[in-house]
């Protein structure tokens, strides 16, 4: 079973493609134009066991907000592409990540209901070109674009970079448990029998 994706977007405002295997060895080629967001990626791919390529040109001279917002539509798309029908996998996944003095849970569901939950205070500054605010809106809308149901709480932290980073490899993990295959699960894992 070959479990990977390529997608692409293209708007007026960005243009993003991505390529994405669940079975793979955190190989990553990352390029968004937003440094900060690139390392976040890096390590989503390392820690999540994926072989990634993110590929993003966007308006950046407004703010990064359309790049990023749009490489977490376009990787969900990958995301809900490469797990397929969703048989055979684990289906749920939850991972809790220290960072220093910061530490993060996700816990997530590829139910095919989308939904975010998002209980972290991170200071409104900027990483880079990096906008912190767009943590949220990223994982929304991967959440949304994937039919994930994502819940992520910082529990505590002070530095902005370890609390993002502690989320991006909390994310990472469950993601890697959510997708992993188990020879045991016959069909979708759901007593309805569908997801």
């Amino acid at each position: 079973m070959i479990r990977q994706a390529v997608k692409e977007r293209k708007t007026l405002e960005t243009a993003v493609s991505v390529s994405i295997g669940l079975d793979g060895s955190g190989k990553a080629d990352i390029a968004t134009g937003v440094g900060f967001f690139d390392h976040m990626l890096t390590l989503l791919a390392k820690h999540g066991f994926l072989d990634l390529q993110v590929k993003a040109q966007g308006d950046l001279q407004v703010d990064c907000h359309h790049t990023v917002e749009d490489c977490g539509i376009v990787l969900g798309e990958a995301l809900k592409a490469a797990v397929g029908d969703k048989s055979g996998i684990h289906r749920y996944g939850s991972c809790f990540i220290p960072m220093d003095e910061a530490l993060a849970q996700v816990v997530l569901d590829f139910s095919g209901r989308p939904y975010l939950v998002f209980e972290a205070e991170i200071p409104k500054i900027t990483l880079g070109n990096y906008d912190t605010e767009m943590t949220e809106e990223f994982f929304r809308a991967v959440a949304v674009a994937s039919g994930m149901t994502l819940h992520i709480r910082v529990l505590y932290g002070k530095n902005v970079h370890h609390i993002i980073e502690a989320v991006f490899k909390a994310f990472a993990r469950a993601l890697a448990e959510a997708v992993a295959a188990d020879p045991r699960v016959q069909g979708v894992m759901s007593s309805k029998g569908a997801l």
